[in-house]
């Protein structure tokens, strides 16, 4: 997962390779710099979820206790899986702006749409975090404002497509 995370830019770049020249001309002027700003935005989240989500995770798991009978019984397989799977949704999550540039792009949504869905999707990201995270909901709210800010600058970054589709 580490080699995953650290080659990110490489392996989008080779998926990037592979779909481009199955565009049109128009739909490649889209996604220009696109690898950057995929990249950027993806390791914002995993150091994100390394630095402010995991450590939640990890106190609230090895601190739950149902009754003094039950021991909890930690191993190294499940340590890593929680905060590797943890740190990767979280950091797949900070590319919510690059999905609401490229649907704009291509005329999917609007910042019309996206500002009338609003408190449908802050429900949604609600959900997502609470996923990603332990069951609670001190952790739950510290993933979900970082994603609610970063769809409203989904919003602001559609209103921009917007504007410059209607000025050439």
């Amino acid at each position: 997962m580490g080699g995953f995370v650290l080659a990110f830019p490489f392996i989008f770049f080779q998926i990037w390779s592979f779909v481009k020249p199955g565009l049109k001309q128009n739909e490649k002027g889209i996604a220009g710099g696109i690898v950057i700003y995929v990249s950027i935005l993806f390791f914002l989240g995993i150091t994100f979820g390394y630095f402010i989500v995991a450590p939640l995770c990890v106190q609230f798991f090895g601190n739950y206790v149902i009754s003094d009978v039950i021991k909890n019984n930690f191993t190294i397989s499940s340590y890593l899986g929680l905060v590797l799977s943890t740190i990767f949704y979280t950091g797949l999550l900070f590319l919510l702006p690059v999905v609401s540039y490229l649907f704009t792009k291509l005329g999917v949504v609007s910042s019309d749409f996206l500002k009338k869905y609003r408190k449908h999707a802050i429900i949604g990201i609600l959900i997502l975090s609470a996923l990603i995270t332990p069951p609670d909901l001190i952790s739950q709210v510290i993933v979900g404002i970082p994603i609610v800010l970063l769809y409203e600058v989904g919003i602001f970054v559609s209103k921009r497509v917007e504007k410059k589709s209607k000025n050439p």
